[in-house]
């Protein structure tokens, strides 16, 4: 009877196990017709039913033979790491599994040699091997890696132009000012972790309500961080460090906020260096404390606080305002609350964005019964390493200067999100605002703040980052002084000496910044566009009646570039390539033309510069070409010709600008190549840069001069390799900087 039992379980069993395989293959698109797939299911889920039926009591004697006691050490130790993998341990299968089991068999043999009588050369061999796998694999862990795409070379080709902030006399933007700088913390006095927000601070503010920015404040979250802090969303603090220059005043007022660091591990205390400096050429500086609405193993807000950590540095600008204004106040006079900028880090970053904009906003746009009244005269927006998606709503912000930081290492926010609010943001004609963004190759994400290190990853998958290439701390903190301070000076100064390091960053290097590749995207309010690339999908035509067109280009297409993973950037761009084989072929050189209507050039009075932004594409883009056959030193270049209504022509390279084109910067974050393309997808993500071309490189052969105002035509050659691919993007003409 228990024989017929089992024999119809097998039959059932067999049976499930062929609809399973059958229903999967079904739906499997193999290109054949699906009867034949779900047949072939069958036929496979029969044949793996009964493999196993076979392999398993094979298994059960094997397992039999092992000591019972040695068995269910090992189920415990199984079920134990299998745990650990469950809870959120971070490795992936193929690499956690073959670590536990190898380990697993190492300490077993290492047990043997120890208690085994006998062999002392066997039980030595047994002892000696596991302690040398055990030390490699500990060394594997513990070091920091390679770098497997080591130092390009820099492109050393003459310049016709000079960079305006390397002239003499101009002052490094990372040196000390003339400032004596006093420190001093202000806090509501509710905080009992910290003491310097408690009993230390010098002045006591309110609390203030965030219930309506931040209902999400419930549940475990609600309850640990009540009780870590000592206080709810209805009474959070308004906490800060500040860097205050010793003086009259008014001064310029800047915030800065961190990101989302473990709330446990405080992060307002590492932008020091940055309050130091600024504070020390005549600007106060706040570091604001909002560790308490940072990630916490009870859980983090995915992003549903990026309005709460914007909607706190408004409420810091009007305690600032109150503290200015009022004449009994130690206080009263120092900010100038007509000169304020924003700065963050990480979803810092992406709040300050989110500030900017709330500032001119009536109401909470998730919540109308939270009204604003804000009106605060922002001036500049700074964004060092941020996201641009937590934020469930998009900033497009306007007539406001802005500059973000990205490193080419950062393994925690891989893509440069911060050209997206630098692409939506817009000026109007008639203003004097600019807008930046440096690429920094080999920094990364934790080390623009002096207390967050060189992984950008905690816990057990910070021993797989592959940091040796990363740049110093140090350096990274000095590239973050000089571009920050430069701006600020930009910003609350009108310092066009300063402005011009952003139109050029590259030529700063082994000057003021530490040597490497510095990529800058500038655009400004005296830039009059072209053509962008952004206005439909037809190839032929462009923005405001400007017609486009190709000749034999290899590859011709409008795109929206790509982040590395796959993602969007949210800019359209030009892709262009051209393949004439082993060398360039004068006779049927590729080109492509804009020509331009006059009704563009009409606003222009006088232009001084012509402005693109130009990066390298894919190599495999190309037909019949792949990746492999690139040559990550390849400099591009092409020519820029120029046409008027007269019919005089000029032209120029594209490489005589103040800087050279950028080789392709590519980046292994982990220590293991199949871990970097699963969780990073591509070794580099193209990026642009903006070059400046001057009018006065332009000479006409003929003697005439060449008449920007009766601009009809603008060529693209590419004469100066014979394959390339390169990405160009909006090509427009500059009345200043």
């Amino acid at each position: 009877m228990k024989n017929q039992f089992y024999r119809r379980l097998h039959f059932v069993f067999a049976g499930l196990s062929a609809f399973a395989f059958g229903y999967w293959l079904y739906h499997f698109g193999t290109g054949w017709p699906s009867w034949i797939n779900a047949l072939l299911g069958v036929v496979g889920g029969i044949l793996s039913y009964g493999l196993l039926t076979l392999l398993w009591p094979w298994l059960g004697k094997a397992w039999q033979w092992v000591p019972e006691r040695f068995r269910l050490a090992l189920l415990a130790l199984g079920g134990s790491l299998v745990t650990v993998k469950m809870l959120g341990l971070s490795w992936p299968d193929y690499l956690y599994y073959p670590v536990a089991i190898v380990t697993t068999l190492l300490f077993t043999l290492l047990l043997w040699g120890v208690s085994a009588q006998g062999n002392k050369l066997g039980r030595g061999v047994a002892v000696l091997l596991p302690l040398l796998a055990l030390a490699w694999g500990l060394n594997w862990a513990l070091a920091e890696g390679n770098d497997p795409f080591p130092d390009l070379e820099q492109n050393a080709s003459a310049k016709t132009q000079t960079a305006l902030f390397l002239k003499d006399g101009v002052t490094k933007p990372n040196k000390h000012g003339r400032y004596v700088v006093k420190h001093f913390t202000y806090g509501s006095g509710n905080d009992q972790q910290r003491e310097e927000y408690a009993a230390n601070i010098l002045y006591q503010t309110p609390t203030v309500d965030a219930r309506r920015l931040l209902p999400e404040w419930k549940g475990k979250k609600k309850k640990w961080r009540e009780r870590y802090w000592g206080f709810g969303v209805e009474a959070f603090p308004l906490n800060g460090r500040v860097y205050l220059p010793v003086g009259e005043g008014p001064f310029p007022l800047i915030l800065i906020v961190h990101g989302n660091h473990s709330m446990l591990d405080y992060s307002d205390g590492g932008y020091a260096y940055l309050g130091e400096l600024l504070a020390s050429r005549g600007m106060i500086v706040v570091s604001v404390d909002e560790n308490f609405i940072n990630g916490h193993w009870s859980g983090d807000f995915m992003g549903k606080e990026m309005p709460t950590r914007a909607w706190l540095l408004l409420k810091h600008l009007e305690q600032w305002k109150q503290w200015t204004n009022d004449a009994s106040h130690a206080l009263y006079g120092k900010a100038n609350m007509e000169q304020i900028m924003l700065m963050g880090h990480s979803r810092g970053g992406e709040a300050v964005s989110i500030a900017a904009a709330f500032n001119q906003l009536p109401y909470f746009p998730d919540d109308a019964r939270e009204k604003f009244d804000f009106g605060f005269a922002i001036r500049g927006v700074v964004s060092i390493a941020p996201t641009d998606y937590r934020y469930h709503r998009q900033m497009d912000l306007k007539d406001v200067n802005y500059l973000s930081l990205q490193g080419s290492y950062d393994a925690d926010e891989t893509s440069f999100w911060g050209l997206r609010p630098y692409h939506r943001l817009r000026f109007d004609y008639s203003t004097n605002y600019f807008k930046a963004g440096v690429y920094i190759h080999r920094a990364n994400h934790g080390q623009f703040n002096s207390s967050w290190g060189r992984s950008d990853f905690g816990g057990t998958f910070a021993s797989l980052l592959n940091t040796h290439p990363i740049m110093s701390g140090e350096d990274q903190r000095l590239a973050a002084l000089v571009f920050i301070s430069a701006f600020a000076e930009a910003v609350f100064n009108n310092d066009l000496t300063y402005r011009s390091l952003f139109m050029t960053p590259q030529t700063a290097q082994d000057v003021w910044l530490p040597g490497g590749y510095y990529l800058g995207h500038y655009s400004s309010s005296k830039h009059l566009s072209i053509q962008d690339f952004e206005e439909d999908i037809d190839l032929s035509t462009g923005q405001a009646g400007i017609q486009l067109a190709a000749h034999r280009l290899a590859v011709w297409r409008e795109e929206t570039l790509a982040s590395r993973d796959g993602g969007s950037i949210e800019n359209n761009v030009l892709v262009a390539g051209w393949d004439y084989g082993d060398k360039v072929k004068p006779d049927s050189l590729a080109t492509y033309t804009l020509s331009v209507p006059s009704s563009i050039i009409n606003p222009v009075d006088t232009v001084t510069h012509l402005v693109l932004d130009v990066g390298h594409g894919r190599w495999s883009d190309l037909p019949n070409r792949s990746d492999d056959e690139a040559d990550d030193n390849r400099f591009l270049d092409f020519r820029i010709e120029v046409e008027d209504q007269n019919r005089q022509s000029v032209s120029v390279l594209l490489s005589e600008s103040v800087h050279s084109p950028h080789p392709v910067l590519r980046t292994r974050f982990t220590k293991l190549q199949r871990l970097d393309e699963e969780r990073f997808d591509q070794e580099y993500e193209p990026q642009l840069e903006t070059f400046i071309l001057s009018t006065d490189l332009y000479q006409s052969t003929s003697g005439v001069a060449f008449n920007w105002q009766q601009l009809t035509q603008i060529l693209l050659i590419f004469d100066q390799s014979p394959t390339g691919i390169t990405l160009i993007d909006d090509i427009r003409l500059a009345v200043g900087f």
